[in-house]
């Protein structure tokens, strides 16, 4: 399976195929439709890293503890049609973690910057005085 610059064995992924709730017909009862496909994220040798890491942060729930992202697919009523559903959602995943996040660089506020925000608070602060109305003495 080849997703953007990483090439993943097959070997690596593995599907079960169980008996999915919702639609299906006269075969929802007979036919195992719905496909879990399981990728260990963190023992992969076709991740580098810094992807592995980045793919078991993007997983959240889907990720077990030994490291495996769980993708259940049961949104159509074909096995072959939820098969390539789960492998286009790793898929997806896959390229989402191959992104390089892009470094913050702290940035200092400028001087006009500075000088706007302080006049904004004076002009309401003259606004709140003049809401006070007479004192009375």
């Amino acid at each position: 399976m080849q997703v953007g610059r990483i090439n993943i064995d097959e070997s690596e992924i593995s599907e079960t195929f169980v008996r999915a709730s919702g639609p299906g017909g006269q075969n929802v009862n007979k036919v195992s439709t719905a496909v879990e496909l399981r990728f260990d994220a963190r023992g992969s040798k076709s991740l580098p890293d810094d992807v592995s890491v980045r793919l078991q942060r993007l997983a959240g729930s889907r990720l077990t503890q030994d490291g495996i992202v769980v993708i259940f697919a049961q949104r159509f009523r074909s096995q072959e049609r939820n098969r390539a559903d789960a492998r286009e959602r790793l898929a997806a995943l896959l390229m989402q973690a191959q992104k390089r996040p892009t470094v913050r660089r702290p940035t200092r506020p400028t001087k006009a910057s500075k000088e706007k925000r302080l006049e904004s608070k004076s002009l309401r602060g003259r606004i709140k005085n003049l809401r006070r109305g007479p004192l009375d003495e």
